[in-house]
């Protein structure tokens, strides 16, 4: 919801299958052969190790292909231009700052998910299940801790300190009408100032020399100083809008691997992100992918999922991993937005956001 560039991309992956009933059930009456491949099409952060996918393909037969779509935003307008002749069986990746968006454009069907009672009631948004939830985490400004450690100066925690003279021209954020994470930050501030302060807030940010880039891997892995790939490619900006577990990130890939993160992060400027996977519409192995959709909230892909996207299950029997527990942050009191807001004023804000910020 986070995700990270760090990762070796899949690309499109597949794993070998063997049959099964469920695929012989798939077959149509004409007795033409089943497909024994789902296809998951998803954001570009998307990760599973192939040992619980390789599981999947034993459980149920079918070959896993993963399908990758661009940012979250980019993909969901993807399998919106494409309604009813999807790329795949299962979408996974659009979140509630998008949610509605996907919902109105009717790419989805309903389906139920076995299992689903073992995710909490606060995180199903569409009582349709024409999604179902599968990860949390937040969206927060993450920060340079040896930039601000030489500089000597206290990082910002809070959205007030991002506007003070001390943090001038140290923030990248990204674009709200491209990137999920720089959408989710917008709706923080909304959330923060009010629909209508949150306009002023982000004039002294601009004021204040935020830089804005198309995508999150632009953002963390090319302008952000803290990160590994932001160090490789020289960045230059000690804060940037990340999530609350990129720190165990950087411990989990640094060479050496540090005893302490080399990140923070700013508490006081996250907004709570959901993500969720749904049957597409006009899928062409709607079994398999009602069988991958349950595979999602199992617990053996809700525990595999914190180390491969470094993102929070959603089930309540799934244990984090203890990089999580000693490296990530808890945050007790993220911003918020009903969904039902969010749908009204999304698009709104983002034509205002970018009348603000871009010209």
């Amino acid at each position: 919801m986070a995700a990270t560039a760090l990762l070796a991309a899949l690309g499109v992956t597949a794993l070998t299958a063997c049959g099964t009933d469920d695929v012989r059930d798939a077959a149509g009456a004409s007795g033409a052969p089943a497909p024994k491949t789902v296809t998951l099409v998803s954001h570009d952060s998307f990760n599973a190790s192939k040992e619980v996918l390789a599981q999947f393909t034993k459980q149920t037969g079918f070959t896993v292909r993963v399908l990758k779509s661009g940012d979250a935003g980019e993909a969901v307008n993807k399998e919106i231009l494409t309604k009813g002749s999807p790329q795949g069986d299962v979408f996974f990746g659009v979140d509630n700052t998008l949610l509605s968006r996907a919902l109105d454009n009717g790419i989805f069907v309903p389906y139920e998910a076995k299992g689903l009672d073992r995710v909490p009631a606060a995180y199903r948004l569409d009582k349709e299940h024409r999604v179902t939830p599968i990860d949390s985490g937040d969206i927060c400004v993450n920060y340079d801790k040896k930039y601000f450690a030489d500089k000597k100066l206290a990082p910002p925690q809070t959205f007030d300190d991002l506007v003070k003279p001390a943090y001038k021209d140290l923030l990248v954020v990204e674009n709200p009408e491209r990137s999920s994470p720089g959408l989710g930050f917008l709706l923080g501030t909304a959330a923060k100032y009010g629909d209508e302060g949150w306009q002023d807030y982000w004039t002294k940010l601009k004021a204040n020399g935020v830089e804005t880039v198309d995508s999150w891997e632009l953002a963390y892995n090319q302008e952000f100083s803290g990160s590994a790939g932001g160090k490789q490619a020289e960045g230059d900006r000690p804060l940037v809008v990340s999530y609350a577990s990129s720190p165990p990130v950087e411990v989990l890939y640094g060479e050496p691997q540090p005893k302490v993160a080399p990140t923070g992060v700013s508490t006081g400027t996250c907004f709570r992100q959901t993500e969720f996977a749904g049957l597409l519409n006009g899928a062409k192995n709607p079994v398999g992918g009602k069988a991958l959709i349950d595979f999602l909230i199992s617990k053996e892909f809700q525990e595999d999922m914190p180390l491969q996207m470094f993102v929070n299950p959603v089930a309540k029997d799934a244990a984090l991993p203890e990089l999580f527990t000693k490296h990530g942050v808890v945050i007790d009191r993220p911003q918020t937005m009903a969904p039902e807001k969010i749908a009204e004023k999304r698009d709104p804000w983002i034509q205002q956001w970018s009348s603000l910020v871009l010209k």
